[in-house]
């Protein structure tokens, strides 16, 4: 057999490195990429860190005084108002409808006034100061928004301008934040594609799947391999137990449909008037709301304070001590109160703890149930019916309790959860709001084209509807909603 000849040898060896595994540009991307899911990653970690520190300061001095939140939550409340009116605007709410309103908008001055870096450090920031005064939020909204801006930014010091490109970029950031925030990789990557892309593109699975590979590795070697409420070993045996599943399913369902349209605040209906309230005094709307969530703090033996955590996992591990019957409700308004009030965070936590408050409720009508299996099935309900997102709550109740025995009973009632919240909110609450900051762009883009047309100065709109805040006269007949 005779030997290949050197000339062929080469041409092998250059078709090999012509590869597009080898081309430089890729390689740039996958360093960008890689170094982004580590500084993400350690963002996250940073975050959740400083929101234990901020949240056991508010402890700290509740101890001393349950009046103490009457005065200083609704002050802090106000002033988060009034500082977040400006440039800072960005900041306020979860931040992932900012994100998937920046993935499907690829304008440049746009992602910067939603994704720079100074929204990204304002938001760790002042959703800080807010857990620090007992607000009703959670880290995990705001740290996706965080790991979408430092994406974003990285992205463009490594040289990529492509409005594509960078949307990879975002998406893949907030993928990072949301599986570095809980520990959950898999929920990360399910999140990206039900919740912030809405779609699947296979060229791009390697991108989202190596961000949060990257951004999981550098979180399990600095906080270990741990579940965020501990393993729960509990099944749902078949028979009269599977009620559990259509129980939560429409209780908790409906009751997060519900919370999704409060806090969306429509201008018709009973909650046009707190909108118009809120569209005009921001400022002391939100010190109404921070003196509402103190009263409710009282009410509660100081239950219903920040992300929740405490409370869920106490529910869910069937611990002697429990915040009680009444929390899921209290827990509910005191996350509704917080979200109207305009100020940076998220519902993730809150929405887990309210979940686990319902189904420890339900799980007393159900005495053949075990009561871990009830409050985990009505923890990933309510999350369902808040986020319009059954797949994601499911995987993140899941990885959260590290159990795997309760699959198809879950995603049975998350599937039925969604369908539930659609009587009170048919489209998912951040698609929702995401679609409005799209509709106020291309509003302010349309307005100011017809003003160069008439070859007349652009005419300054307002800030946008997105905050609450009206972008435009209100009409009579406008089918626009307020957004929080």
């Amino acid at each position: 057999m005779s030997e290949p000849t050197p000339k062929a040898a080469n041409s092998r060896l250059r078709a090999l490195l012509g590869h597009e595994f080898f081309a430089p540009y890729q390689w740039k991307r996958r360093i960008a990429l890689w170094s982004g899911a580590v500084l993400v990653a350690l963002a996250a970690i940073l975050f959740a860190k400083t929101s234990d520190w901020a949240y056991s300061l508010f402890q700290k001095m509740v101890a001393h005084g349950i009046w103490i939140p009457l005065i200083l939550t609704p002050l802090v409340f106000g002033l988060l108002s009034w500082a977040t009116a400006g440039r800072l605007r960005a900041s306020r709410g979860s931040g992932i409808p900012q994100v998937i309103a920046t993935i499907h908008i690829d304008d440049a001055t746009f992602r910067s006034r939603m994704l720079a870096l100074p929204i990204a450090a304002s938001k760790m920031m002042l959703t800080l100061l807010a857990l620090m005064v007992g607000a009703s939020i959670g880290r995990e909204g705001p740290t996706v928004h965080v790991g979408a801006g430092l994406m974003y930014w990285l992205g463009r010091r490594f040289g990529f301008d492509d409005p594509k490109a960078l949307s990879r970029f975002i998406l893949a950031g907030g993928a990072a934040g949301i599986a570095a925030a809980f520990n959950t990789p898999l929920a990360g990557v399910v999140f990206a594609i039900e919740e912030l892309a809405g779609t699947f593109e296979h060229r791009f699975s390697g991108l989202l799947l190596t961000a949060v590979f990257v951004g999981g590795v550098v979180s399990l070697g600095m906080t270990g391999n741990y579940a965020y409420f501990g393993t729960v070993q509990t099944s749902l045996p078949l028979g009269h137990a599977w009620l559990a599943v259509l129980e939560c399913g429409i209780v908790c369902g409906l009751l997060g449909g519900l919370f999704a349209r409060l806090i969306l605040l429509s201008r018709h209906g009973p909650l046009a008037a707190i909108g118009r309230l809120r569209e005009r005094h921001p400022v002391r709307f939100a010190v109404g709301c921070g003196f509402a969530l103190a009263v409710l703090g009282v009410l509660s033996h100081n239950a219903i304070y920040g992300t929740g955590y405490e409370q869920a996992r106490a529910f869910v591990q069937n611990a002697s001590e429990t915040p009680g019957h009444s929390f899921g409700i209290m827990k509910l308004l005191a996350n509704v109160v917080s979200y109207w009030a305009g100020i940076p965070g998220g519902i993730f936590s809150p929405a887990l703890a309210v979940g686990a408050g319902l189904g420890h409720n339900i799980a007393l009508l159900l005495p053949r149930a075990p009561e871990a299996a009830v409050v985990l099935l009505g923890m990933s309900a309510y999350l369902s019916g808040v986020t319009g997102a059954p797949l994601t709550s499911a995987v993140i109740a899941m990885e959260l309790t590290n159990n795997q025995d309760m699959v198809i009973p879950i995603m049975a009632a998350c599937l039925l959860a969604r369908a539930a919240a659609s009587v009170f909110c048919p489209t998912p609450v951040y698609k929702d709001f995401a679609e409005r900051m799209i509709r106020d762009f291309e509003r302010q883009q349309a307005e100011r084209a017809n003003a160069e047309d008439e070859a007349s100065p652009v005419e300054e709109i307002g800030p946008t509807s997105t905050y609450g805040e009206p972008a435009a006269p209100i009409e009579p007949d406008s089918t626009d909603e307020p957004r929080s």
